[in-house]
């Protein structure tokens, strides 16, 4: 057909493909390594970053085009931003805010007074070892939250302090991608400025805090209200595609209309955009809708960084490289250790966050890159940067599936760890002026959340005395100046529920979506008190069947109770409508 040429003609067609050939190979790739990772159980991270090194520069074969992966990693770093913003919950950060606050500062502190150490040592400027102590101290989210849901503890009081911890570094890493371009000038590297007079420091500053804060006031004050909005509108289209496509536009649009009229970085106004997002009441469908694309510009994010990564710091830098994993696996995991103890956390619990906290990720390469270009960082900073990442992500499960044994371990082998665990604690037992009626005969609520508040209101209005036992501090400080009878510690650990009075209870009500250490709290229970009557939750129907079935419990299945509450309102509404008036 003339005037029609056909696709098939493309191929001797002049143009460039580069794009199509940058995203056919990136993800190609990434999704071979990523599922050989996956079957070797390391992250599929790895795996990702691994397709980005094979189509680098710096291995031979084909070559990636590097400026146009730079375009995919920046739409990557926005919709990954974006869905941190939209999973960030102010709630959640404020239930742990006492421990995950000063905690993760302090940690970010001794990271990068380690890694700027090291790099000092290695006559690296002082900027430079800046961005390179900066980029050692923060952990990946993606990393961490997979970690915890493999585990099944991301609903638990220890999972939410580490994510608690981990939004704080986040939030602390926002504001240095904010500072670092006025700032770079002053550190020595290349001044922000087009090449022109540099302004005071003190103007530079000001300046940029007065752009961020108005971009910020903006989006609290107007975003808040005019984008659930928006999004209302278009769900009362009923078209899914619009759905997504607003939900992606906003992410894109307004992280690009930040950086092009405050100023701001991409990252920054992806991650309000999440937030104001947030605030809507399809914020649930809104991150079910667009987590496929946030997934494929992260897979891209990734490769794209792995493109950077030359190889050849393996063998030429070997001594430097295990310094750099040494600091990110043993150095800052053993500071957050520490903090969690002084906060009189659990052994267990300050394990857990040690090694959710024992790699870094996406904001450390983002940190890299950005010193690289502002001439702070050296590029080798930036290849043992993501060498350190490789190595601290691949080695992560491993952390994780020594926790228990560790434990052990140092309560056989370790009085000090003895000393930690049995340390009196005025939260961890009753007080001696707690009523009689408290200690017999009474419920003891394991969990004060969602559910455990309700179960806790209603047998108050029925004059039923409980006792909590509760693994938030906060809480259980909150709980005993409004006069209820509440103790703090793990329930899988006899001593809680013994502090509790569970053997002259009534009945055990766990009200904690974590099942995981259920089995212990009953075999306690009933060691104690075998005539104890249990009642627990679960979301899993088949663990529910297998608690139902070992332990002879009465379980309440969240879906299973929501659906024969809405069939019996249902039933009632179709027989009230069928008799005749």
């Amino acid at each position: 057909m003339k005037g029609h040429p056909s696709f098939l003609q493309n191929a001797a067609m002049p143009h460039s493909v580069s794009l199509i050939n940058t995203i056919a190979a990136g993800l190609g790739l990434a999704l071979v390594f990523g599922f050989l990772a996956a079957k070797l159980r390391l992250p599929a991270l790895v795996g990702y970053l691994l397709a980005g090194v094979i189509i680098g520069p710096f291995t031979p074969g084909f070559v990636a085009d590097a400026s146009i992966a730079a375009q995919l990693a920046e739409i990557g770093v926005m919709l990954l931003m974006f869905g941190v913003g939209l999973h960030f919950s102010l709630d959640d950060l404020l239930a742990v805010r006492k421990i995950a606050l000063p905690g993760a500062l302090a940690q970010i502190a001794v990271a990068t007074l380690l890694g700027g150490g090291l790099a000092m040592w290695w006559g690296w400027s002082p900027g430079a070892a800046l961005v390179f102590g900066l980029a050692l101290s923060v952990a990946s989210t993606v990393v961490l939250l997979r970690a915890l849901e493999s585990l099944g503890i991301l609903d638990s009081f220890t999972g939410r302090i580490a994510i608690g911890w981990l939004v704080v570094e986040d939030l602390a890493m926002v504001l240095v991608l904010v500072l670092m371009p006025p700032l770079a000038g002053a550190l020595g590297g290349t001044p922000d400025n087009g090449g022109g007079p540099a302004d005071p420091l003190w103007q530079t500053l000001g300046l940029t805090l007065l752009q961020v804060g108005g971009f910020v006031a903006l989006m609290l004050v107007v975003g808040r209200r005019v984008f659930p909005w928006i999004l209302w509108q278009v769900t009362r289209t009923g078209s899914r595609e619009l759905f997504t496509l607003c939900v992606v536009a906003a992410a894109v649009s307004i992280a690009f209309a930040s950086a092009a009229l405050f100023g701001v970085s991409f990252a920054l106004g992806a991650f309000f955009a999440g937030m104001v997002m947030r605030e809507s009441q399809f914020s649930h469908r809104a991150a079910q809708e667009s987590l496929p694309l946030r997934d494929a510009f992260a897979v891209l994010f990734f490769v794209s960084v792995g493109m950077l990564f030359d190889p050849s710091v393996l063998i030429d830098r070997p001594l430097q490289v295990l310094a750099v994993v040494l600091v990110i696996v043993l150095g800052k995991s053993l500071a957050a250790c520490a903090l969690v103890l002084v906060f009189r956390y659990p052994l267990a619990t300050a394990l857990t966050v040690s090694a959710s906290l024992a790699q870094i990720g996406e904001f450390s390469f983002i940190l890299a890159g950005l010193g690289v270009s502002l001439g702070l960082l050296p590029v080798e900073g930036q290849s043992l940067v993501l060498a350190g990442a490789l190595i601290s992500i691949a080695t992560n499960p491993l952390w994780f599936s020594l926790i228990a044994p560790m434990q052990k371990w140092l309560h056989a082998h370790s009085s000090f760890a003895r000393k930690l665990e049995s340390r009196s604690d005025p939260l961890a037992e009753l007080p001696m002026t707690t009523e009689a009626k408290y200690l017999s005969k009474q419920v003891v609520l394991v969990g004060y959340g969602r559910v455990g508040r309700r179960i806790a209101a209603e047998l108050e209005a029925n004059d039923i005395p409980y006792v909590v036992a509760e693994q938030n501090r906060e809480l259980v400080e909150k709980l005993r100046e409004a006069g209820i009878a509440a103790v703090w510690g793990d329930a899988a650990d006899p001593a809680v529920l013994i502090q509790a009075h569970i053997a002259r209870a009534r009945v055990l009500v766990v009200a904690t979506p974590d099942t995981l250490n259920v089995r212990q709290m009953i075999e306690t229970a009933r060691t104690l008190n075998p005539a104890i009557q249990t009642v627990i939750r679960s979301h899993n129907e088949q663990e529910a069947t297998l608690l139902k079935q070992e332990t002879a419990v009465t379980v309440f299945l969240g879906e299973q109770e929501l659906a024969q509450a809405m069939a019996r309102d249902v039933v009632q509404r179709a027989v009230s409508m069928a008799v005749p008036a």
